[in-house]
């Protein structure tokens, strides 16, 4: 397989930029398997790098905490299987994930450099599947039935998302080749704008398919941006209410 330059778009990325305009009142925050199976180093059984959980974490903790002050719902959603019998878990149903269990090896595992299981992961009840303590508070909302690599499928999250009034879904989490991607491309055709914070992203798979998630998204689905970006955007939208509330003119 040959090398191929990753095409330079910066130009419409930094137009994209200047349109994207996020109102807090439709807003909400997805985490996507923010659990200790991918950023807790002593338990995890799929894990990201150290290097890149914690700086996912330091990301994700600053931008939930601002959230929380502004109101800005924030919705955990978390991967669990159950232990079936003869089988491992639901997620060995997979062709590939089944394939890859048999034959992973030392060095051939999902997780370059690193062990990982994927008959053994985040199955219910083990402490994979708990949410990242500093990243949880009350009052936040969990969705723990996820079963793929789509937030969407087979979850309620459409309906909270709609309840709620959300037009501007902002994703965080694992692994962004996998899950945030996906979750993108269904969050894309429900026609929510879709906003990645790519301080908030990591993939275990490697930086290669990190890098390759971030610009699918950010040439055809959304928005790539930075916590900074992020804040930016937020309190722009809020400095123009505060105008139009006491009637001065930009």
């Amino acid at each position: 397989m040959k090398n191929v330059p990753i095409v330079d778009r910066s130009s419409l990325v930094s137009g994209l930029y200047k349109e994207l305009q996020l109102n807090p009142r439709e807003t909400a925050v997805v985490t996507i398997d923010m659990h200790r199976g991918h950023l807790d180093m002593d338990v995890a059984t799929m894990p990201a790098t150290p290097e890149d959980a914690k700086r996912v974490i330091s990301g994700a903790r600053q931008v939930l905490d601002y959230c929380r002050t502004v109101e800005v719902p924030i919705i955990h959603v978390i991967l669990v299987y159950r232990k079936l019998k003869n089988l491992g878990s639901e997620g060995m149903v997979s062709p590939f994930w089944k394939a890859l269990h048999g034959a992973q090896g030392e060095k051939d595992r999902l997780t370059p450099g690193r062990p990982s299981t994927v008959r053994e992961h985040n199955i219910e009840g083990s402490p994979g599947t708990q949410i990242i303590p500093e990243l949880y508070r009350e009052g936040d909302h969990v969705i723990d039935n996820k079963k793929r690599l789509d937030c969407f499928y087979g979850t309620d999250l459409r309906f909270l998302l709609d309840t709620l009034g959300v037009k501007n879904v902002v994703l965080m989490g694992i692994n962004t080749n996998t899950c945030v991607l996906n979750t993108s491309f269904t969050a894309f055709n429900f026609d929510y704008r879709v906003v990645v914070l790519s301080d908030c992203v990591a993939s275990m798979y490697g930086d290669d398919l990190h890098v390759l998630g971030l610009q699918n998204i950010a040439r055809c689905l959304g928005w790539v941006i930075t916590n900074e970006q992020f804040f930016e955007k937020m309190a722009d939208r809020m400095a123009d209410k505060r105008r139009s509330t006491h009637g001065i003119q930009s």
